[in-house]
């Protein structure tokens, strides 16, 4: 067949296009130009990177100027999120909207039958549709991520990882004398400078000043805007007592910062909005495993459909810090059966 490979010139993007050519496909390179100075699959380093890996694999390798949707679609979203006081999640956004809808369109222009990413997760077809499904190294696995690609586009999808751990990825990359096969991948977000939200945010939306209060609604200091603050954080509350406060709320309406005690950021339920289901879409509960952010241990839960547009999620026991803006991702075992934005 005919694939493209995204390739970021990190390793596991690298390795996927050496396994792909390995198995006798016809395979070619291609790199997202997404931000100017950007870092991590941003930079510019990374695209000289993912040539030089191409020439090495002796595979075409073309670049891609997708910098005004990358804006539109990845950039505005996270500071629009950001002002209105929730957790934007750019990773899951870019590749729904970049990778695996722009891009995916944009390869069939050089005949690719398929695009490959690099990403640890699986993708099985079961005869009635094709599935997501957790990738086999649990520490990498980044299903999570990958939960708002529609279910119709996964036909179209490979990842070629799946099956393989990190520590066997360059271990092979080493073998294949891939020179990217020890780089260590950006864990920041690639188009914020310094990891600086609050100067990259206040450059597109002003920033206020407005009050911390806590449960009662006592005013008990002022914060420099709500973009440097998200659920559970303790950090920047300068109200000194015997035991810290926890950011419990952000209201941007109020331009308001609330504040409580860690029990307070402990909730039985949330509400999911925005769905993309990998199953039928069910019309009555379902038991899932529910992940509410990447680093988060999915747990039991009943999902329960309200109406086609929001469900709401009962945990078996009470989570912390419940986001909103974040995604939360419903698992059969290792199988993706459904998304949506915490709302």
């Amino acid at each position: 067949m005919r694939v493209a490979v995204a390739m970021s010139g990190g390793v596991d993007s690298s390795t996927a296009a050496a396994i792909l050519k390995k198995q006798g496909h016809e395979v070619i390179g291609v790199t997202m130009k997404l931000w100017d100075n950007g870092s991590g699959c941003c930079s510019i380093e990374d695209i000289y990177d993912a040539k030089r890996i191409a020439a090495h694999l002796k595979i075409p390798h073309y670049t891609l100027n997708l910098k005004k949707d990358f804006e539109k679609e990845v950039v505005n979203y996270f500071a629009n999120e950001y002002s209105i006081g929730r957790t934007p999640n750019p990773c899951v956004v870019c590749n729904k909207k970049i990778k695996f809808d722009i891009l995916l369109q944009r390869v069939k222009e050089f005949g690719a039958e398929y695009l490959a990413t690099g990403h640890y997760a699986k993708i099985e077809n079961n005869s009635k549709r094709f599935i997501l499904k957790r990738g086999k190294d649990n520490d990498k696995d980044q299903s999570y991520f990958l939960g708002m690609i529609p279910q119709e586009t996964l036909s179209k999808i490979l990842f070629p990882l799946g099956n393989y751990t990190k520590t066997k990825v360059r271990r092979l990359a080493s073998r294949l004398q891939l020179k990217v096969a020890k780089k260590v991948a950006s864990q920041e977000v690639c188009f914020v400078p310094d990891d600086d939200y609050a100067e990259f945010i206040g450059r597109r939306h002003a920033l206020k000043e407005g009050p911390i209060v806590d449960k009662h609604d006592r005013v008990l200091g002022y914060h420099n805007g709500i973009v440097n603050y998200t659920i559970g954080q303790r950090k920047r509350i300068n109200k000194p007592r015997d035991k810290p406060f926890y950011v419990t709320k952000i209201d941007a309406e109020s331009n308001t910062i609330w504040v409580g005690d860690e029990q307070d950021l402990y909730s039985d339920h949330l509400v999911v909005e925005g769905l993309n289901w990998f199953i039928p879409e069910p019309d009555d509960k379902i038991q899932a495993e529910v992940q509410i952010r990447y680093n988060h241990k999915p747990v039991e839960a009943v999902v329960i459909p309200e109406n086609r547009k929001t469900v709401v999620v009962k945990f078996k026991n009470p989570e912390r810090a419940i986001t909103p803006g974040q995604l939360a991702v419903f698992y059969d075992n290792d199988m993706v059966i459904g998304s949506g934005w915490i709302k």
